[in-house]
């Protein structure tokens, strides 16, 4: 990216003039930003800020980190940053699948925990930070996932963090769908293990280059992938594993509680829950809560207890988190009617897309990315859906790749049917205003 070091230099000059924010700024991305020719760590700063607010921030970039003053129900309030207006919109951004961030048993039972156990745990879990609800929960997550032991990380990003520096090390191998998370691929890094990524959810690949490595080998897989909403290919991601003798780590981050019968997650749907290796989830999606978890067995509990840094060096999940995220695990358990509503809104909602003619890539999911391919053309269309009444972030690099830019529609079971209607006329509207369906 040689051009990157060419944005500093011409902020630079353009700064020293009349105006100091520069015209060349204009059509940059955060790749531009990655690399200084500096010596200087802070140089950076002065042309990232002359790109930020002298083109970026209010081109569309003001949309992101824009604040919420209500919970992440289907309907929301938003202070707009721009133009500081408040605002009602629905609401197709948040995870919330199941709807159980604002359920009055979760809230009932996060207010108990914290007049019992106050704000935070104040400690390392392996210290002072362990309390019994963090037992409880982790005790349930391993019955509900037919496992010998389930451990609780504060987040989903320290959990796979954690989980892979504590198992790989330098010459071991892992070998990454190219579209997994970025803590798998942060995980990996920090071990310093050699890393292959095979072509997103191609089995034929994966086994091409499994055959180049030798040693301990860990395969990564996501149950859902979180930007484009497909289901992997379970069923022949484990037998090509198998067969090289590589373990297989899932990631059901966007999956867990969801999918399979009894939801379990994608490894129950496909029934290979006793053929994978290792079972990573997150709280903070179906379960409304925060946090993330590791499934499998005794002997891997205990080696992470003193390995998984991200959690050993971490304060232990706030209690009162812990114990509303335990009460939501007891509500999928007994309320299987909240998956049947959900996928009954996904059908639905799918149904109103295909009709139009929107472009959803290979999403089967209740993740459905609305295809724009357009980097600098989503934006726009990003402001004509806030203004329309819609919250709908746009997806843009580095969250996917340069020119994959594309919405992220999350659905839940909390979605009314009118609510989806009106939603769907707004996307489609625009959406033909602005070309990218006829």
């Amino acid at each position: 990216m040689a051009h990157q070091s060419n944005a500093e230099s011409e902020t630079a000059d353009q700064r020293g003039g009349d105006t100091p924010q520069a015209v060349a700024t204009t059509e940059y991305d955060y790749s531009n930003f990655y690399y200084s020719s500096s010596d200087d760590l802070f140089a950076i700063f002065g042309p990232y800020d002359d790109w930020w607010y002298g083109s970026a921030r209010n081109s569309g970039y003001y949309l992101f980190s824009q604040p919420m003053s209500t919970p992440p129900g289907a309907r929301i309030n938003l202070e707009e940053q721009l133009h500081h207006e408040h605002l009602k919109l629905f609401n197709l951004a948040s995870y919330n699948y199941l709807g159980l961030s604002t359920h009055p048993e979760v809230i009932a039972a996060a207010h108990a925990a914290l007049d019992k156990y106050g704000l935070g745990a104040a400690g390392s879990p392996i210290l002072s930070g362990t309390m019994d609800v963090h037992l409880a929960l982790e005790k349930e997550l391993a019955a509900f996932k037919h496992k010998e032991a389930a451990m609780v990380f504060p987040t989903g990003y320290s959990t796979n963090v954690g989980l892979l520096s504590a198992l790989l090390r330098p010459g071991d191998w892992v070998i990454l769908d190219q579209n997994v998370h970025a803590s798998i691929v942060d995980g990996a890094i920090l071990a310093k293990a050699q890393v292959k990524f095979f072509r997103h959810n191609q089995p034929a690949d994966l086994e091409k280059k499994l055959k180049g490595t030798t040693g301990k080998r860990l395969v990564v897989v996501e149950g859902v992938y979180s930007m484009d909403g497909d289901i992997a290919r379970l069923p022949e991601m484990v037998e090509i594993s198998k067969r090289a003798g590589a373990r297989i780590l899932i990631d059901e981050a966007h999956s867990s509680f969801v999918y399979g019968a009894e939801g379990r997650g994608v490894v129950e749907h496909f029934g290979l829950e006793d053929e994978v290796d290792i079972h990573v989830g997150t709280f903070s999606k179906a379960l409304g809560g925060q946090g993330g978890y590791i499934a499998g067995s005794q002997s891997l509990y205990n080696y992470l207890m003193g390995f998984a840094r991200s959690r050993v060096f971490s304060c232990a999940l706030s209690p009162a988190v812990t114990a509303g995220v335990l009460a939501a695990l007891q509500i999928v358990k007994r309320e299987p009617q909240r998956r049947h509503r959900l996928w009954e809104n996904v059908a639905h909602f799918r149904s109103l897309l295909a009709a139009a003619g929107v472009d959803v890539a290979e999403s089967t999911s209740q993740i459905i990315p609305i295809m724009i391919r357009n980097d600098r053309k989503i934006l726009g269309i990003a402001q004509k859906l806030q203004k329309a009444g819609l919250y709908l972030q746009p997806i843009i690099f580095p969250a996917v790749a340069k020119h994959r830019s594309r919405f992220r529609v999350s659905i839940s079971a909390s979605h009314l049917t009118a609510d989806l209607d009106r939603a769907a006329a707004i996307l489609i509207k625009v959406l033909r205003e602005e070309e990218i369906i006829k």
